[in-house]
């Protein structure tokens, strides 16, 4: 295979080469063609032999290739959580599962139990926490190597609070992520990614912005994107999204897109409206599920034009703007 093509389809291929410090084979050679001519003073300094050249590069390929495959999991077509009991122990009796692209709130009082159940469901919990709760893939106990893995994540979790540690432009942040992910536009995905946290942040930010310069919303906005767009997790934990400045709405919409199972926990009328199910708890437990009426979809439209009016006001305030009239 003619190296441009090589590298075309794997271009995890060039980091092989740079490792050992050898220039990439000129296009049109195969790549058995240019260890062939590699010179034995080369070949000293590398401290192989010719034959051991290419069986590295075999082994290298191999292994990539397998760890691309592991990243990818397979096929998630349901998550089921089996009810447990609540803080007085009592049986919560419920069974809910939920397939790709469905969106479940979780409201209730807060300290009755949300993010209790968040919790669970990251852990892919077997009746060993507090609830005794029990969380189904595919209708089946999942894999110890996967419930475990840390790496291999079934459930990515947008937290209340987002904190970036890391001296990285958001530009390299992401390309960082996106090499990790093997993807072949690492410059590609990380301009979508960018334009998408943009689209959803109440503030712009550039892709030269330091990560830990970003406000709350715009932090939340960005691990939004990247969740949509890079993350193998198939399921998504969300806690209480309208408490991080962005436009709430279009991010539960963009990572029902992209097939993520998406459970979120929310005070906000019209997030919980947006669930095709919630979940009402209470002292610890789920004490009903409500699917979403027509007639409640149909109200959504009233509450959005409520919450407009509101926000218009919120940025009147934040732009020095006197409220006189409503």
């Amino acid at each position: 295979m003619p190296s441009e093509e090589l590298l075309r389809k794997h271009p995890y291929a060039e980091d092989f080469f740079t490792s050992l410090g050898l220039a990439l084979p000129p296009p049109g050679e195969s790549v058995g063609a240019y260890f062939g001519r590699i010179t034995a003073d080369t070949l000293e300094d590398l401290g192989v032999e010719r034959h051991e050249l290419g069986e590295r590069f075999d082994a290298f390929m191999a292994l990539l290739a397998s760890l691309q495959e592991k990243r990818t999991g397979p096929a998630i077509d349901s998550i089921t959580i089996q009810g447990g009991v609540d803080k007085s122990g009592a049986a919560e009796g419920f069974a809910l599962t939920v397939a790709p692209g469905e969106v479940v709130s979780i409201v209730g009082p807060t300290g009755s139990g949300k993010s209790r159940f968040l919790a669970d469901i990251e852990w892919m919990a077997q009746g060993d926490t507090p609830t005794k709760r029990r969380v189904l893939i595919n209708g089946a106990v999942p894999d110890p190597s996967r419930r475990f893995s840390l790496e291999y994540k079934l459930v990515a979790q947008l937290s209340q609070n987002m904190n970036f540690v890391m001296d990285l432009s958001v530009e390299e942040f992401i390309a960082m992520h996106a090499e990790s992910r093997m993807v072949n536009d690492v410059a590609g995905i990380t301009r979508t990614i960018i334009a998408k946290a943009n689209e959803l942040a109440g503030e712009q930010f550039s892709s030269q912005t330091p990560v830990t310069a970003l406000s709350g919303g715009q932090s939340r906005a960005l691990m939004i994107a990247d969740t949509s767009c890079l993350s193998t997790s198939p399921i998504v934990l969300i806690d209480e999204i309208e408490n991080a400045g962005i436009d709430r709405k279009r991010a539960v919409r963009t990572l029902v897109d992209e097939r993520k199972i998406v459970l979120m926990a929310t005070h906000d009328p019209i997030l919980a409206l947006m669930g095709d199910r919630r979940l009402v708890f209470k002292n610890g437990g789920v004490r009903a599920v409500i699917a979403t009426t027509p007639a409640e979809r149909a109200n959504m439209a009233a509450f959005e034009e409520m919450d407009a009016r509101l926000t218009a006001v919120r940025n009147a305030l934040r732009n020095g703007e006197q409220i006189d009239h409503i």
